[in-house]
């Protein structure tokens, strides 16, 4: 897993210099307005997904305001409805992707995600396609300064939590554990005062691909592409992300 960490703290940090803040917002929003009507609460106390899409709002540095308007909107007579979908297929060279979504028109972010597969000589699959090569993990990650002990101590206090997993890149450490342990993990690093820059439950592949650098490249770029729709919240594959893509994809940054 040691690809999927390092590549999302360099996206995290390579969006930040594209300045992709308002998709980033725009996502944060969405994620709210998902965990209040699921949640059926707008009180972050009273709703734990909420208590997490609020956190996760934060470490985009979404202003406290805009929080504040986003959570008044969702919990209106007057708000916008979302659904959670997803879209499963094929990208070049076979590889595999899982496409989540939140959209107020299916049928728009259907026929969207169908022409990016088909512009990319990939195709859109059916529901259980290619689910199966993925296994989903309680996926949290923190910067290393806001750990008050030392790692050690720390990995300790969390496998009794759950925690399979601690991975060190760029500064941040990622920590993995099963997705049926989310909520006890996120209450630990809560009652640990250990501030998250995000927490999800993640896809990550049990199997990957290797590809040559250039076509490794149209599938990072393909990537991208699901990314950039505005329905599109997470995207998932299962290209092996080696060392030498990650230094080509720097070199490029």
């Amino acid at each position: 897993m040691a690809g999927h960490s390092k590549w999302s703290n360099i996206k995290r940090r390579k969006g930040a210099q594209d300045k992709k803040r308002a998709k980033e917002f725009s996502r944060a929003i969405k994620e709210i307005y998902v965990s209040v009507k699921e949640g059926a609460s707008a009180d972050p106390e009273a709703n734990p997904a909420l208590r997490n899409a609020i956190a996760n709002a934060r470490g985009v540095n979404m202003p406290k305001d805009t929080i504040e308007r986003a959570l008044k909107k969702a919990s209106g007579a007057d708000a916008e409805h979302y659904e959670e979908v997803s879209f499963e297929g094929y990208g070049p060279n076979g590889i595999a992707f899982f496409v989540e979504c939140t959209t107020n028109n299916t049928n728009r972010t259907v026929a969207n995600i169908r022409a990016i597969f088909s512009k990319n000589e990939g195709s859109l699959g059916v529901n259980g396609s290619v689910e199966f090569m993925f296994e989903r993990k309680s996926v949290f990650t923190i910067e290393k300064e806001s750990i008050p002990m030392p790692l050690e101590e720390l990995e300790l206090e969390l496998i009794d939590y759950g925690a399979e997993n601690l991975e060190l890149e760029e500064g941040f450490l990622t920590i993995y554990a099963d997705f049926t342990n989310f909520g006890k993990m996120s209450q630990a690093l809560e009652q640990m005062n250990i501030e998250v820059v995000n927490s999800s439950l993640d896809r990550i592949p049990m199997n990957t691909v290797a590809l040559s650098i250039d076509d490794a490249k149209k599938i990072l770029d393909l990537e991208e592409q699901f990314e950039d729709d505005d329905d599109v919240q997470k995207v998932y594959h299962n290209l092996e992300i080696t060392d030498e893509l990650i230094a080509a994809m720097e070199g490029d940054m």
